[in-house]
């Protein structure tokens, strides 16, 4: 069994979004971060709400999978990088790119200078060719900084809730390859 810290980008994810029907079909085995800097996101702030829920995460079970999306990814890996939690499995889905003009400006200031350093565990970047927040060029770039596996899902946009994925079945399938037997 695997537990699962959920990790979404600026303000949460809505109810319409696939995290979130994850996280409602996991149940007991999901804890989503609850940083209080939601809407001007703290990198501080951030990374200690995915401590908090890893260690949530891990007293369910042993073994804990990241799932995280738009600027839960730099979240996650800068986590990663300060904890060094061992091989703790990323699932990086859309991740802004902070030198893009695209980057959310309430991120700016503790997330900007941010790079890609290499990964301690198993990661995947999955990302869409016309995401506004970081196209092709972008998201590999990431991938190859975290030493990440890089899936491209064709045009779906920022890979969020008006990108009408729903239960998003591809992306189940893209983690469970990353999660192994």
């Amino acid at each position: 069994m695997v537990a699962y810290v959920i990790i979404p980008g600026i303000d949460g994810s809505d109810d319409r979004h696939w995290q979130s029907r994850w996280e409602q079909a996991w149940g007991d085995t999901a804890v989503r971060i609850a940083p209080g800097s939601w809407s001007r996101p703290e990198l501080r702030d951030w990374v200690a709400a995915v401590q908090a829920a890893y260690e949530v995460a891990v007293a369910r079970d042993g073994r804990v999978a990241l799932v995280a999306h738009s600027l839960g990814c730099w979240a996650a890996a800068e986590w990663l990088a300060r904890a060094r939690p061992g091989r703790v499995p990323a699932f990086l889905v859309a991740p802004p790119d902070p030198r893009g003009p695209a980057f959310p400006g309430a991120a700016a200031p503790t997330f900007q200078e941010l790079t890609a350093r290499p990964l301690p565990g198993p990661a995947l970047v999955v990302a869409s060719d016309d995401d506004p927040y970081g196209g092709t060029a972008a998201s590999a770039a990431l991938a190859a900084g975290w030493g990440a596996r890089r899936h491209s899902v064709g045009a779906h946009g920022h890979l969020n809730s008006a990108s009408g994925l729903g239960d998003w079945a591809l992306g189940r399938e893209l983690l469970d390859t990353l999660l192994g037997p």
